[in-house]
């Protein structure tokens, strides 16, 4: 069902401001007239033009998050214009195409010397900001975390209730946790207290994607400088500041004439630079890049035959000095280049009809993939820049469905279908197996030489992070588990661990 922006109801929270009902429109000034009580406005995302009466003296406008006047617009300007549900202008925020001092992270600044930017940079980079962590490779940078675990689990320090349904993991940034639920029919955007767990807001977003494996959002937002960037499993992709203020929003299906997928749209948004990368697999759209401060398309790329999207999410890879957006779609593996989005190169050797849900491994000029469904998994060989890139070997131990997978020192970790395993990346050797009890199906993360695996039946394991042989070290049973499967992935970040089932969200403390 196609939605716009004219009927996207949201719930926003602003500028400290209580919770209000709000209808959207964003594009750019194109007349302000009637002495300022009246301003003409092009929708960037459907290239339709609305007129809005201003005249109301309760009418507010906001300039990079300060009280403003309509003297402060200019025509160009990029705005969201938020109105009553009878189409009544009531605010005006004015979307600034530079980053301001707001919205960076708040131990960084720019006026300090490169020594202190270059120790920001490495702070940034601790945070877990987007799914798969700071760079889509699936390893926390974290040390000195617990060793094992006492039986009923690392200390639990909090638990965050009212999430809603849904599979979304968390990310982090400034303090915050970001995820994503359901909230009064809708999808929504939720930002919680690190230390707490205590909401701080939420933003509604889209329409609640229904399916009989669960309701609700499947991917997990994208933290950048002070921004954030969701979308939820009918397509809705916006961006939000860390404060919960909507800056932009579009339905990547209807903008790119793209159908939903069977079970949703699960993609977690990549930034990249001034790009956001989002793959709606539309007519001649298989991905494309976004303005990440505008969402102004920037290129979009057509993968031979059009196919639809699959459950994966994008990763950068440096290929012979060329970099590329690498993802999993619903025929295969595809590249592109990430300046133009020229389709570079394609692979289906380990690709299913069904779904193709795990996010690809990059090994320098060398990419692994796989998927269930009983495929299993292909290392490419990219080296000569062939449409075609060169099969080194095909595994079907390595069957992964959408847990996902992590190469540590040349070594893959993951569930082959119910049964946790180790494999030699160059070579597809296996050097150790094991079903853990019957719940060697799961996801999968690495942090401090071990692996973090919850099994989605529900035990939370601590593995050995030793390609030799398997060593289970710790178990624990996660308290209140919700009747689902165990989806969204574990993350570690922080000294914490971080389990999301359902309308719950559960901290443990991992320091010793």
């Amino acid at each position: 069902m196609l939605r716009s922006l004219f009927t996207l109801t949201l719930m926003i929270f602003f500028l400290g401001v209580s919770f209000v009902e709000a209808k959207t429109f964003t594009g750019r000034v194109t007349k302000i007239s009637g002495n300022n009580t009246q301003i003409s406005i092009v929708s960037t995302i459907e290239k339709s033009e609305q007129t809005f009466d201003i005249s109301d003296r309760n009418f507010k406008v906001t300039v990079n998050r300060r009280p403003g006047s309509v003297t402060d617009v200019s025509v160009g300007d990029l705005v969201t214009i938020f109105t009553s549900p009878t189409g009544q202008a009531q605010r005006l925020y004015k979307i600034d195409t530079a980053p301001s001092t707001s919205d960076k992270p708040a131990n960084s600044s720019g006026s300090k010397t490169e020594m202190k930017s270059n120790a920001t940079e490495k702070a940034a980079e601790s945070q877990w900001t987007q799914f798969l962590g700071p760079d889509r490779k699936n390893r926390s940078p974290e040390t000195g975390l617990l060793k094992s675990w006492p039986q009923n689990g690392p200390k639990l320090l909090w638990t965050a209730r009212n999430l809603g349904e849904g599979y979304s993991a968390v990310s982090l940034g400034n303090g915050k946790i970001f995820t994503m639920g359901t909230r009064a029919g809708q999808e929504a955007i939720i930002a919680l207290d690190v230390n707490t767990g205590q909401e701080l807001w939420s933003v509604r977003q889209g329409d609640i994607f229904q399916d009989g494996q669960g309701n609700g959002p499947r991917s997990t937002p994208t933290f950048d400088n002070g921004t954030l960037y969701t979308l939820g499993a009918s397509g809705d992709l916006s961006c939000i500041s860390e404060r919960g203020n909507l800056m932009w929003t579009m339905n990547i299906l209807d903008r790119f004439s793209a159908s939903n997928i069977v079970w949703g749209i699960s993609e977690s948004p990549l930034i990249d630079g001034d790009k956001v990368i989002v793959t709606p697999g539309g007519d001649r759209a298989t991905m494309v890049a976004l303005n990440k401060q505008t969402g102004d398309v920037l290129w979009q790329t057509a993968v031979p035959g059009n196919p639809q999207a699959g459950y994966a999410s994008a990763i950068k890879a440096t290929v012979n000095g060329r970099l590329q957006y690498i993802n999993f779609c619903h025929s295969g593996l595809f590249g592109v280049d990430a300046q133009t989005g020229r389709a570079l190169w394609g692979d289906n050797n380990a690709a299913n009809g069904t779904a193709n849900c795990s996010s690809p491994i990059e090994l320098g000029n060398k990419v692994f993939y796989a998927s269930g469904y009983g495929t299993g998994g292909a290392l490419l060989d990219l080296g000569d820049n062939s449409p075609r890139p060169r099969l080194v070997y095909k595994t079907e131990k390595m069957k992964n469905h959408h847990g996902g997978m992590v190469e540590v020192d040349g070594f893959i970790y993951g569930a082959n279908d119910n049964i946790l395993t180790c494999l030699n990346a160059q070579t597809g050797a296996i050097t150790w197996q094991d079903r853990l009890f019957g719940n060697g199906k799961g996801a999968i993360t690495y942090a401090d030489g071990n692996l973090y695996f919850r099994s989605e039946n529900g035990p939370m394991y601590l593995i050995e992070g030793n390609p030799q042989e398997f060593k289970l070290i710790s178990q624990f049973d996660q308290p209140e588990r919700s009747s689902k499967m165990a989806w969204a992935r574990p993350v570690v970040v922080d000294g914490k661990l971080f389990l999301r089932d359902q309308d719950l969200l559960l901290c443990y403390d991992l320091t010793k």
